[in-house]
C-alpha cells in the first residue's frame, strides 16, 4: 500500500490522474489482488474450509499436511507461502468464491483510483489545488499545502477498501463501516485543522487524532472502533456545549 501510494504521487506529478492510474492498474493491480486474495485463503486454511483441488495442490508440497481440524494462523501463513506462485490461481479458483474474487478486483482497482488522484493536491506540482487558487484569488502554494493537508482520508480510504468488507458486504456492513469512517474522518479533519465544531488545544488536537484514529474500521475489533466513535461524538458535544455556553461578544 505504501509503494503504490509513494507511485501514484510520483507518476501523477508527471502524467494525467487517467494516465497514471492506467499505469497502476497494469503493474499494481494484480499484486494488490494476489495479498487480499492470500489473506481469503489463509482465513480458510486456518478455519480447515479447504476444496479437494486445494488438498491436493497442498499435499504435493507437503504430504505431511492434514485438513481435518483448524489450524493457527501462522502454520496456514507458512504453508500458503510453499506454494509456487504458478499454483496460486488454481488455489484462488478452487477455495475464493466467484463474488469475492469479483469485489477482490474491484476493491484493488478503487485503491489505485484512490491514491492516484493525491497528486492534484500534492505540492510541488498540484494542478487542482493551483486551479483552484486562480478562482478564489488565493496564492497558490499556500492552497496547495492546505489541500494537501486535508485531503490525507485519501490515504486512509483505500485502507477500507484492503481492510474492510466496505466493498462487496452485507448492507448492515457497508452501513456500519460508513458510519465509523465518517466519525473517524471528521475526528482526524478536526485534528488537523484545530476545530471540531469549537476550538481545539493542542492536547484536544492530540485526543481527536487518537480517537479517529481508533474509530477507523480497519483494526479487527469492532470494541476499538465504537471506542473512537464514542470519544468522538463526546468531542462534538463538549465543543457544540461550550460554544452554546460561552459568553456572546460583540
Amino acid at each position: 500500500m505504501a509503494l503504490v501510494a509513494l507511485a501514484s504521487l510520483v507518476l501523477g506529478m508527471g502524467l494525467p490522474v487517467t494516465a497514471a492510474y492506467i499505469v497502476l492498474a497494469t503493474l499494481a493491480a494484480p499484486a494488490i489482488t494476489l495479498l487480499i486474495q492470500d489473506a481469503e485463503l489463509v482465513r480458510l486454511l486456518a478455519a480447515g474450509t479447504v476444496s479437494d483441488t486445494a488438498r491436493s495442490v497442498f499435499m504435493l508440497i507437503d504430504p505431511s499436511a492434514t485438513f481435518d481440524a483448524p489450524m493457527t494462523t501462522d502454520a496456514a501463513r507458512m504453508l500458503l507461502a510453499q506454494v509456487p506462485s504458478e499454483m496460486r490461481p488454481l488455489l484462488s479458483e478452487s477455495m475464493v468464491s466467484p463474488a469475492l474474487a469479483v469485489s477482490t478486483l474491484l476493491s484493488a482497482h478503487l485503491i489505485i483510483f484512490w491514491l492516484s488522484q493525491d497528486s492534484n493536491v500534492t505540492p510541488p506540482v498540484a494542478l487542482a489545488a493551483f486551479a483552484a487558487a486562480t478562482v478564489a484569488g488565493s496564492r497558490p502554494m499556500a492552497t496547495g499545502f492546505t489541500s494537501w493537508k486535508l485531503a490525507k482520508g485519501l490515504y486512509l480510504v483505500p485502507l477500507l477498501f484492503a481492510y474492510t468488507n466496505i466493498v462487496g458486504g452485507s448492507a448492515v456492513e457497508i452501513t456500519w463501516i460508513t458510519t465509523l469512517s465518517a466519525l473517524a474522518f471528521l475526528a482526524l479533519a478536526g485534528a488537523l485543522e484545530g476545530w471540531l465544531e469549537g476550538k481545539l488545544s493542542l492536547t484536544w488536537r492530540g485526543i481527536a487524532a487518537m480517537a479517529g484514529l481508533a474509530a477507523l474500521p480497519i483494526w479487527g475489533l469492532w470494541q476499538i472502533s465504537l471506542a473512537g466513535a464514542g470519544l468522538t461524538l463526546i468531542l462534538l458535544w463538549r465543543n457544540r456545549l461550550s460554544r452554546f455556553l460561552s459568553p456572546k461578544t460583540s
